[in-house]
This record gives C-alpha cells, structure tokens and sequence, in this order.
C-alpha cells in the first residue's frame, strides 16, 4: 500500500515557545532526555529552558559572550554533565557546563569552560561525537578547516585541525559507532562527514597510524554548495545511511552496506514534473533524523518542512509535508 502524503498548518497544532530573543532564532535543540531546551540567536545570546510536559517553562537562562550571531548550540550527552556547546559568527566555540546541585536553571549554576578561538572566519556548525569515543566536538567554519576539540582524561584540552573546503565548510556529522564497527572486538572506527561551498560531501577517517584525521572518500553528486549532512541513527539499521541537503535544491541519501563498500545515492523526489523531480522549490537548508533513523525531516526555503521514509521497495516517498505559519 503506497503512503500517501499530508499537509498541516503548523500554525493549528504547534506549542509556540517564546524564546525572548531580540533577533532571528536560528538552532532549538532539545538535550538528550528532552527535558531542556536552548535557542540560539542574532542578538548573540543563548537560552537555556527548562521543559515540562512538552513545554518551554519561563524565561530560562540567558547566556552571553558572543561577538556574533550564534548558528547552532549542540547539547553533550549526559554521561558527561549537562553541557552545551555554541557556535557563532565572531568564529568562536563556547562550551558551557551548568554546575547547580539540582541541574535547575535561574540559579546562575552555568559556567563557560572553554573558548575555542583557533578559526578566523565564522563557525556554522558543531556536533558532539558519539559518546562511545569520548567528550569530543567538531566544529565547522568558513574558514575551510574543521577542527576536532577532544576533552582529556587529566583535564587537558586537544585540537586536530583538518583543511577540509576551500572556500568555507558548512556542516559537519558523526557517523555512529555501530555502524562504523567491521567486526566485533575491531577497534570503534571514528568516522565523520563534512560539506561546503565546494559541493563536495567528504567522509574522514581518524588514523591511528598518522594520529591525525584522513579523507578516505568524496561524494560528489551535488552541484552548488552544500548545506547540511547528517547520519541517520543506527537503531536497527542494516546499513550506514547519510542525507546531505543543497543550494541546488536537491537532497539526496547516501547509503553504506560496509564500512569498506562504495556509497550508493538516492534522490528524493518531490518534484511534480517528470523533467524536475528531484528538485524541492527551494534551497534545502537542513535536515534531521528521527531517534530510530527510518523518518527524516526535511526543511526548505520556502518555509516547509517534508517528511519521508523509505517504503519496503528501497524507495523514498514523502509521509507528511508541514507548513511554517507567516506573520
């Protein structure tokens, strides 16, 4: 039976949270048991909210200290304390660690314990790596490099630099352990994806032999530069699978049997036209995996946003297509 797609008004159903930004918001992230929210914004400042029962409770916590609008925050997992890390435009990284004995917010317990000032041009993005391989953050810049910022055993802070783009590098992602392992009792690979204004989707790989990061692979379908990657979970999955999203308006998702195989791509569809169908009315900006890794949203240009899934023929149909209300 073939799914067939739905469209809402996000505007009917939607909790709207009142960041208390001045400016445009650009990143919400919930942390790992979705009992805290942070937003970030043009007005360089983060929040930090308490959720409860699905909802953003009072004015939270503000944090300053940016020089810059701040693109993304991304919460640590929790085996490490409630931290958040930010990344902003002033080509800076703060990661923050709340310290209150009650975890609670209002009470001043955050403190900013570790500026990351190696890049010279803006930060897009941050993402914290599986916490298999220990408190580590990638950040992407416009500067062309990712730099790989590890937390030590004996309190100490490491970098590895990578020159990744030229031209900048937008986004940045980890794939999950489980799905970078050959065979059981191999050593946990420590693999990561990056992509920019080149158009090209680089897979790097951590070299025990070279101590330092290696590109290992280079998926070049995308014809302008592109703005997201993100790998899909490894709940269940049989294979590794990768959506990367485009200035040219196409998303498209990258699948894995191995860790050794060659990538297999698949484009969305969500053209109407025969002639056009793998063209969204849009830039794509963004996209994100569900926790199982079988939906992925979709967010576009002309204020959308689709999901899809993969029926049981290998094909990707869209499920449900969301409106953003304009004001």
């Amino acid at each position: 039976m073939e799914m067939q797609a739905s469209t809402a008004d996000l505007s009917s159903d939607a909790k709207v949270v009142e960041t208390y930004h001045e400016d445009a918001v650009h990143d919400a992230q919930f942390d790992f048991y979705g009992s805290k929210l942070a937003t970030c914004s043009s007005d360089r400042t983060i929040r930090v909210f308490d959720v409860q029962k699905g909802e953003a409770v009072g004015a939270g916590e503000t944090l300053v200290g940016h020089e810059g609008p701040v693109w993304q925050v991304a919460w640590a997992h929790p085996s490490f304390g409630t931290i958040l890390a930010s990344a902003s435009y002033d080509g800076k990284v703060f990661i923050w660690k709340n310290e209150s004995t009650n975890g609670s917010y209002g009470s001043g317990g955050w403190a900013r314990i570790k500026d990351h000032a190696l890049h010279t041009a803006s930060v897009n993005a941050i993402a914290w790596a599986p916490h298999e391989l220990g408190a580590t953050l990638a950040c992407a810049s416009s500067d062309g490099r990712v730099s790989v910022l590890t937390f030590n055993e004996d309190g100490s802070w490491s970098v590895d630099l990578v020159a990744a783009h030229p031209g900048g590098c937008h986004a940045v992602s980890w794939m999950p352990v489980s799905t970078a392992t050959t065979e059981p009792g191999a050593p946990m690979m420590c693999r990561l994806a990056t992509a920019g204004c080149d158009a090209v989707v680089k897979i790097w790989e951590f070299s025990e032999e070279h101590n330092r990061y290696v590109e290992i692979d280079q998926l070049k379908q995308h014809r302008d530069w592109v703005r997201d990657v993100a790998f899909a979970p490894s709940l269940g999955l049989a294979r590794t699978y990768l959506a990367t999203a485009s200035q040219d308006r196409t998303v498209l998702i990258w699948t894995q049997d191995t860790p050794n195989d060659p990538w297999k791509c698949t484009p969305l569809l969500p053209g109407a036209k025969a002639e056009d169908r793998t063209k969204f009315a849009d830039t794509v900006w963004r996209v994100s995996w569900s926790v199982s890794g079988n939906v992925l949203a979709v967010s576009c240009g002309d204020g959308k946003v689709s999901l899809w899934k993969e029926n049981l023929k290998g094909d990707w149909e869209c499920i449900s297509e969301y409106v953003c209300p304009v004001n």
